[in-house]
């Protein structure tokens, strides 16, 4: 006999297979105890490596060079197995706790690729684990087995229970593979984050004069907002809550007062704020950061992810890539609704690590009306478990509310959805600030035209082509174009030069896409908005007269539809707005707003709120497959067209990419990276790549090698020639 070995560091020190199961069992439970799972979440650690005690895997590890790969993740799941038909929810996560959650198969067929098939496969002898493991106890929760939507409960309990399991698993390996590993889990208390958002707001509930009496009304009625969310957050029950403010009613600080004194009140762990778009996730981290200190605030959107292999886990340096996966293991988490709820459906490693720490957390929907239509039932599904059964309360806050409480019913028959603030209908009164008029369709020409001799305007259009087109016609002194064609950083350079400009009254001419329509603080006299639904109307009304220094009848914001413009996927949205316009005389009215919502998904259908089948897969299983976790996880993107991540070596971000194609990035380095970055569709990237302007760099990514391409006033060019070259 030899000492077992699971683990060698690039010191020659060894971790045994012992210490290491011992380690994530321990930390898994700690995890799984979140929601009442924690002999559970042992049991998994404990049994996840017992297949490493094989003479195969003993050698690899001390000669990993010389020798084939070891499938050590199989053993624990075989053994789980054969121990009761129970365990298998807890042998599916153990499994796949390397290469993802398999779909389920059928235990009757040997399919290949899946948990039944693999379950059929010969493994190197590994019954030493016996001398030094003894399996636990535990049970399945008893809310997976029983109501309506039974199967999609345990499938959602699983992907929980495996995400204990897998950071559980990173977390001991990076404390014994690296010498100084980062610290994690470190930031203040609820209660202390509340104090610092109570002293963020003392300046607010003093006298202030104003030049306008609109002004004052508005500070007062913000006030008013923020503190009736701070007196609900700690008078009221975990659960299911609307937050309806109307644009400029300052939602942002009012929803983190509501869920800071929540979460204070019932000890929950963190606050996790979910965005609909990447553009504005700084600008919401960056205002969070001010109140509660960078220390305690995350930023996570897409990336870099890695998921680790079967042999990757004994290279140190490939460990430290992996590293560089969030787990969200701070206090206040910024999020994308993409990372969110593709998260919540995947089935890597890298995307479910973090899962188990949304347990017992405040969750934030910003703009919860942009929750993708045709993905509208899983997410609510999704929503309506971390609420059922994993301690979460979770908000949806929006000027617009998409009216889902019908569709919450079907998932919380037994919760009703509240409404945190009372009198908005008072309130969209007091906050009503601009009118709001259709002027027809115009020409490219016509609408120059309309712009010509304006000196502060906002002109929001619907694609980014057209921005750019714009953009090139107008009157260039205080001129701007803000798309997602400009990279984070150069837009937040350009929206705190706009504001300053504003702020003085210096010409300001703006020409965006809806980026600026949610989360970014603007204050134009006069908007002008290519017609859309009528939550980005209303939205873009919100950039308008902002501030009350101007009287409302000036205060207009034009709709209009340009001519020639083919915006199919607009189509149901267009038209529901074009109902709602014959019907109400002011579409921002909320009974104009609930109207608009109802109608565009009687227009789409019910069959179009989960357009994938993602429910009916889960729960009748897909292609013959019981949990079909990697067939869901394939079919569950929220963005349906692929995009491609270009990196701007720009400023800092030429430093940051050497940094990253040399692979001596960091943490810290990967999230800085972003922010020289633009998301492009497949047709875009294939004019780029033939055009011979990019480098293809860690797999997925790319950089912009041809800076022609790029400026740092509208962003990546669309329109490009192919046929670029090097002369040497």
């Amino acid at each position: 006999m030899y000492t077992k070995i699971a683990h060698i560091n690039k010191s020659g020190e060894i971790q045994t297979i012992q210490e290491h199961l011992q380690g994530t069992a321990e930390r898994a439970k700690e995890f799984a105890s979140e929601f009442g799972c924690g002999e559970v979440g042992y049991l998994c650690g404990l049994m996840h490596d017992i297949g490493k005690y094989s003479e195969e895997f003993q050698k690899r590890i001390q000669n990993p060079k010389h020798s084939k790969k070891v499938d050590h993740s199989t053993a624990g799941a075989k053994e789980l197995c054969s121990i009761s038909s129970d365990y298998i929810p807890i042998a599916m996560a153990v499994a796949g706790h390397h290469s993802g959650l398999l779909d389920g198969g059928q235990a009757r067929l040997a399919q290949s690729g899946t948990f039944f098939g693999r379950l059929k496969n010969e493994l190197p002898k590994y019954q030493e684990w016996k001398r030094e493991i003894e399996p636990t106890k535990a049970s399945v929760p008893a809310f997976c087995m029983t109501g309506r939507h039974a199967v999609y409960t345990m499938s959602f309990f699983i992907r929980m229970i495996y995400s204990c399991l897998v950071d559980a698993d990173y977390l001991d390996t990076e404390a014994f593979m690296t010498q100084n590993p980062p610290e994690r889990g470190r930031g203040d208390s609820m209660t202390a984050l509340l104090e610092k958002l109570q002293c963020y707001i003392t300046p607010w509930l003093e006298s202030v004069e104003f030049s306008h009496e609109k002004q004052r009304l508005l500070c007062e009625n913000r006030t008013r907002i923020l503190m009736e969310c701070l007196e609900k957050g700690g008078g009221v029950q975990k659960g299911l809550y609307t937050l309806t403010v109307p644009t400029g009613g300052g939602k942002t600080t009012a929803s983190l007062g509501f869920a800071l004194k929540h979460a204070a009140m019932h000890h929950m762990k963190r606050i996790i704020y979910v965005i609909p778009y990447r553009s504005i996730i700084d600008q919401n981290a960056a205002k969070f950061s001010e109140i509660l200190g960078e220390e305690n605030v995350l930023e996570h959107h897409s990336g870099v992810l890695y998921d680790a292999t079967e042999d990757q886990v004994q290279n140190a340096v490939a460990y430290r890539k992996i590293f560089a996966s969030e787990n969200w293991d701070k206090p206040v988490i910024v999020t994308t609704a993409v990372q969110f709820f593709e998260s919540l459906y995947a089935c890597k490693s890298s995307k479910c690590r973090k899962l188990h720490n949304i347990a017992n957390s405040v969750i934030i929907f910003d703009e919860a009306q942009t929750l993708p239509v045709n993905y509208l039932e899983p997410c609510v599904a999704a929503i309506s478990e971390l609420v059922a059964h994993y301690g979460v309360t979770a908000v949806l806050c929006t000027a617009t509310q998409p009216v889902l409480g019908s569709l919450f019913e079907k998932y919380l028959p037994n919760m009703s959805m509240n409404e945190i603030c009372s009198g908005m209908e008072y309130m969209y009164e007091c906050f009503k600030r601009t009118i709001i008029k259709d002027i027809g369709t115009l020409s490219l020409e016509g609408m120059l035209e309309k712009l010509t001799g304006k000196q502060q305007y906002l002109c929001i259009v619907n694609k980014r082509i057209t921005a750019q087109e714009f953009y090139k016609n107008i009157e260039h002194e205080g001129a701007y174009c803000l798309t997602t064609l400009l990279c984070p950083v150069d837009r937040k350079t350009k929206i705190a030069e706009i504001r300053q400009r504003l702020y003085l009254g210096l010409p300001c001419r703006v020409i965006a896409t809806s980026l600026v329509e949610a989360g970014v603080d603007l204050d134009f006299p006069e908007v002008f908005r290519q017609e859309a639904g009528l939550d980005s109307v209303v939205q873009a009304a919100g950039r308008c007269n902002r501030e009350g220094k101007r009287s409302t009848e000036k205060s207009v914001v034009s709709v209009f539809q340009l001519e020639g413009s083919k915006d199919l996927f607009l189509g149901q949205n267009v038209s529901a707005f074009r109902w709602t316009q014959k019907k109400y005389e002011d579409v921002a009215d909320q009974r104009a707003v609930e109207f608009y919502f109802q109608y565009y998904r009687e227009l789409l259908g019910r069959e179009n709120l989960d357009q994938k089948e993602i429910i009916k897969s889960i729960e009748n299983g897909w292609d013959g497959s019981c949990f079909p976790f990697a067939s869901v996880a394939g079919r569950f993107h929220l963005i349906e067209n692929d995009t491609a991540t270009i990196y701007i070596p720009v400023g800092e971000g030429e430093e940051l990419i050497e940094a990253f194609v040399t692979g001596i990035q960091d943490r810290d380095g990967f999230r800085k990276l972003g922010q020289y970055s633009v998301n492009i569709y497949p047709e875009h990237l294939k004019a780029l790549w033939d055009s011979g302007c990019l480098e293809q760099i860690g797999g997925s990514g790319f950089v912009l090698r041809d800076l022609n391409r790029y400026s740092r006033e509208t962003g990546l060019q669309m329109d490009v020639d192919t046929g670029y070259g090097v002369f040497v």
